[in-house]
């Protein structure tokens, strides 16, 4: 009799835990040397390789684990901090958008080449192209799955715009 432990579903994730675990450790240790927290980098970084470096509010929380409530707390602190600003909608009063501040594209410009360092040494520069290929399209078709919303705003096919930001691919 086979031992229901042993299913390669428990397997697939329990890895996926660990790598995500591991991951962020190394990530934490990152960002704090830059004093921004993993919430604000994924903000400052969604934000950045959207069009024109913004999002709506609501778009923001569908593409991040936050709620509407949250991107507003975490909107709020960034603002202060100079690192983004919120604008109107002129389509719509009821909205506003997240715009990445010269100051918040200044602070992934400091912090990318060291998460882009962690991202190549830990992860992707352990899988040969053709297995990074198979990953990604994997992780897009579970992301899709799990999280319909993920890319709420953004423009088609997921890929980033090119524009001001220094995240665009080379």
């Amino acid at each position: 009799m086979k031992n229901v432990l042993d299913d390669p579903r428990i397997t697939a994730i329990g890895l996926l835990y660990e790598v995500h675990a591991g991951l962020t450790a190394r990530f934490a240790a990152q960002f704090d040397e830059h004093d921004v927290s993993a919430v604000e980098f994924e903000v400052l970084t969604r934000l950045a390789r959207s069009p024109n470096n913004q999002l709506r509010m609501t778009d923001l929380a569908a593409q991040t684990s936050l709620s509407t409530s949250g991107v507003t707390r975490v909107v709020d602190r960034m603002e202060r901090d100079g690192l983004l600003t919120r604008r109107a909608c002129p389509s719509d009063r009821r909205s506003s958008y997240a715009v990445v501040t010269a100051a918040g594209l200044q602070r992934l410009d400091e912090v990318l080449p060291g998460h882009l360092r962690i991202i190549e040494e830990w992860f992707t520069g352990q899988l040969d192209p053709a297995a990074l290929d198979a990953m990604l399209d994997g992780l897009r078709r579970v992301r899709d799955a799990v999280h319909p919303c993920a890319t709420a705003g953004s423009n088609a096919e997921n890929e980033p715009v090119e524009e001001q930001s220094t995240l665009s691919r080379g």
